[in-house]
């Protein structure tokens, strides 16, 4: 017996001494504001909790150690000082997906309960041992200081109450996020609750002889064991391809070490995992196919139709070789790129409860339309048998596309007729989902004798892993934007994505871009130094301005504000003796000619307890991943229908309201669902004006918001004949080193258009930043032969609050004019530029050109 104190309360505990102390106050207390982000490493801090009035991470605890102590978590903190916290977070925009913001929050409070006027440096330090992957931590660290400030005062801090676009109007539903209210999946539960472990394949390549399921059936709490044969419909999904099967059946060949071979559904997580680890599977183990290169011409297939998913080529204007024969400067050189683990905070999970003839899915994927419209297809029931719920998303940056546990919890829930929830583990989750394509680039651009450029010749090849994923659109935007955001004459471009046994690769943050604008912003850079070019006006003499194309050859018009983006760093940049440079350009939307439709549902509830005596509830489609689309959706509301901040408005995302959209992808967010929420607004409006503002008077009305970006055109063609995409961002990032090498400084200039949410804004270009930071200096994926080396976080080399510089973000409102209010997306762009800055910026350290990422490993 072990007793204790948890939240002011004497307690006792008489389970298994072994057991953390996250997973009792999770599973046996209902205590969820501490969260599971690492499934024991003690590497992401979500978990954080007071023992004995000091910081102790609750995954990394055995119940043995809290014998006689004082537990505190979030729940049991007085009100005022929760809500003081919470809030501080809130104002300053600190608060993203928010899976992290409760161990932050502790943190906050035991940090300040020993030194309530900590330095900068102080809290930067204190909060290391924590994960971020949204907000790039200058945002956390602000808002900790404010908290130092406010509570001698006693005051908790008001929010900003201006609904309208620019303000800094409370994050929808922030304050529930930061102090661990708000459910994500894994915080859910249902009565009669089964769990799901999944039995994943042993290797990269082999084939699947036999799978003894005889042992664990017979273990404790064992409900069923799923297999390929138990799926009464379609076994083989996928996003872009139907090319990867739910589990892989005897006798077929594993591709990746991901593969699922069946399910254990058991009373209990812990049974189910047991379990899982009795199933036992004969193999006849193949030798992996996993260079890409050795992957165009090898008589191993990965798929029946060979190993090639896209081959693809842009060209235009005279022949390359011709062009570049009359360059006064030319440069060329190979660049190689890494896979890079996506490292969301909240590992995947999904909870399906049977309803009649169906399921209902609570998720955190980015497309819960196209998880209805596969989870049919795996049932065999009709669409509308099946409803998918979103809760928060603990962070996604394109890996929250793909299926992992929705197909395995849907089957489990409607076979058995009972709630399933099947959840990955930090290792199961870096083992399963795509990652980051890693690529081999070669360029060769030239330009006259005057700096204009006149030629680019680009030939990419990309492994795509396992599946196809999203890399077919992935591979073909890093081609469609291969010259980055500058104006070239004659172009030609070849890229070409190929199957390996590898983790797969698909959607994250700049699908494609981020790999193709590192080659060409170091090789610029190399130009200049060959022609004895001014790096800055080089850039700004042959950046893409209205009227100037891009790589397909589309024209861009008003709007396009690069120029603008580099005259904001000009000063800064010149002023400095290592000062590194790269410009970057990103899509918002899918476009190329594919539709885009987005719809959106806006009712007036009665609601007599509020000022306006009603409500609006909003209905959309789209995921709220930390990006703050919700919060979008709400100020241009505000903004266009002229609401003030008392108004009520709920906001659900689910298909059971019918409100489709595409998967919160590309950027497009902002701009697709903004669209439609300012159709709906208008409507809105014109009733309020007729009845004098009164929104009461309009209970019961029911508003419709539509909007798809047609008109554009797929492939390449002429200048002015092909429009490829409705909208693009800009940006040019400036890096500032040392004389040893250490990032001082990074600016980041961003053409967005109009800014709907300042904090929020800020916050994303700063995580896009880090990330970017990340991605050049230590990132990589542990994977040697096809296998981990590690499940752990701490391998994928992800960077800490003490690794980041000072950030300033300069924001160059220009409104797009296609764009809703003016807006346009910032999400993915924020993380592209920051690479190729950092790398230029290391070549006037020490004279080295590097064209490998990471740069650095991991310290």
């Amino acid at each position: 017996m072990i007793a204790f104190r948890l939240n002011g309360q004497a307690t006792t505990y008489d389970g298994d001494p072994a057991v953390s102390l996250l997973s009792y106050l999770r599973n046996d207390r209902h205590l969820t504001a501490a969260k599971d982000g690492c499934s024991g490493q003690a590497a992401c801090g979500a978990c954080l909790v007071e023992l004995n009035g000091k910081a102790c991470l609750a995954c990394s605890t055995p119940m043995s150690k809290v014998t006689d102590g004082d537990v505190v978590t979030l729940e049991g903190l007085p009100e005022t000082l929760r809500r003081t916290l919470g809030m501080a977070f809130v104002n300053r925009g600190a608060v993203q997906c928010g899976f992290c913001t409760p161990g932050f929050l502790m943190r906050a409070k035991v940090l300040l309960q020993t030194n309530p006027n900590p330095t900068r440096e102080e809290v930067v330090k204190a909060v290391r041992p924590h994960l971020c992957r949204c907000t790039g931590y200058v945002k956390l660290v602000d808002a900790i200081l404010d908290a130092a400030t406010l509570l001698p005062e006693g005051n908790i801090p008001e929010p900003d109450d201006n609904p309208r676009l620019g303000s800094g109007w409370p994050k929808y539903g922030g304050y529930e996020r930061a102090v661990g209210t708000r459910p994500f999946v894994n915080d859910i539960d249902a009565p009669g609750m089964a769990h799901g472990a999944i039995v994943f394949s042993e290797h990269p390549r082999a084939r699947v002889l036999a799978i003894h399921t005889d042992e664990a059936a017979d273990m404790p709490g064992v409900v069923r064991i799923l297999t390929a044969d138990d799926i009464p419909g379609e076994r083989v999904l996928g996003l872009y391809a139907k090319d990867w099967p739910v589990y892989i059946k005897v006798g077929e060949v594993t591709r990746y070490i991901g593969d699922a071979l069946a399910c254990v559904v058991a009373e209990t997580e812990a049974e189910a995992r047991a379990a899982a680890a009795c199933v036992k599977v004969d193999y006849e183990v193949l030798t992996p196919l996993l260079d890409m290169e050795e992957a165009e011409t090898s008589p191993i297939h990965i798929h029946e139709n060979g190993n090639i998913l896209l081959d693809k080529t842009i060209r235009r204007g005279e022949p390359v070789d011709e062009a570049l024969a009359r360059c006064a400067f030319t440069a060329e050189a190979t660049y190689r790129t890494q896979a890079v683990e996506h490292a969301f905070i909240e590992p995947e999970a999904t909870l399906a409860v049977p309803e009649a003839g169906g399921v209902r899915l609570y998720v955190q994927s980015q497309g819960i339309w196209h998880d209805k419209t596969d989870i049919a297809a795996l049932l065999h029931v009709p669409t509308p048998k099946v409803t998918v719920t979103l809760a928060d998303s603990g962070g996604a940056f394109g890996g929250k596309e793909d299926f992992t546990c929705q197909p395995h919890a849907a089957l489990a829930a409607y076979l058995l007729g009972r709630p399933v929830k099947v959840r990955l583990s930090r290792p199961e989750s870096i083992r399963m989902h795509p990652k980051r394509h890693g690529m081999k680039l070669h360029y060769v651009i030239g330009c006259d004798e005057k700096g204009i450029l006149q030629a680019a010749k680009v030939r990419i090849i990309a492994d795509t892993g396992a599946y196809a994923s999203a890399g077919g659109p992935v591979v073909t935007r890093t081609g469609t934007h291969a010259t980055s955001a500058y104006h070239i004459p004659s172009v030609d471009v070849h890229v070409k994505a190929v199957f390996t046994n590898n983790l797969p690769a698909g959607a994250f943050r700049g699908f494609g871009v981020n790999q193709s604008n590192f080659a060409m912003e170091c090789l610029i850079d190399e130009l200049c130094e060959k022609g004895g070019f001014d790096r800055w006006q080089f850039r700004y003499d042959n950046a893409v301005a209205p009227g100037r194309m891009v790589t397909t050859g589309q024209v861009l018009g008003e709007g396009t504000a690069l120029r603008e983006t580099l005259l904001a760093v000009r000063d800064a940049f010149r002023s400095h003796p290592r000062a590194g440079i790269a410009c970057a350009i990103k899509n918002s939307g899918i476009g190329n000619g594919i539709p885009e439709p987005c719809d959106c549902y806006l009712e007036v509830h009665p609601a007599p307890e509020q000022p306006a005596g009603a409500r609006l509830v909003l209905h959309h489609g789209w995921t709220e991943m930390g990006q703050g689309i919700n919060t979008v959706a709400r100020q241009m509301l505000c903004e266009v229908a002229e609401l003030g901040p008392d108004v009520a408005i709920d906001i659900t995302a689910s298909t059971e309201y019918g409100a489709f959209a595409g998967s919160t992808t590309a950027s497009r967010g902002t701009f697709q669902l903004g669209h439609a929420v300012v159709n709906a607004a208008r409507q809105l409006r014109g009733d309020l004006n007729k009845y004098g503002g009164r929104l009461d008077r309009l209970v019961g009305r029911f508003y419709k918001g539509h909007y798809d970006s047609a008109g554009q055109t797929s492939g390449q063609g002429a200048p002015g004949e092909i429009r490829n995409h409705v909208s693009y961002s800009f940006a040019t990032h400036v890096v500032f080193m040392d004389e040893e090498g250490g990032i001082e400084k990074i600016i980041a200039a961003h053409d967005s258009g109009r800014v709907v949410n300042r904090p929020l804004y800020e916050g994303q270009v700063q995580g896009g930043v880090v990330m970017g930071m990340g991605y050049a200096l230590t990132e990589s994926i542990p994977v040697k032969g096809g296998y981990l080396t590690s499940g752990k976080l701490n391998a994928c080399g992800l960077l800490r609050s003490v690794d980041v510089p000072e950030i300033e973000v300069i924001a160059v409102e220009v409104p797009d004019p296609e764009g809703p209010c003016g807006a346009k997306g910032i999400g993915e762009i924020a993380c592209i530029p920051t690479a190729p800055a950092i790398v230029n910026a290391l070549y006037l350290v020490d004279g080295v050109r590097r064209r490998e990422l990471p740069v650095r490993k991991k310290r």
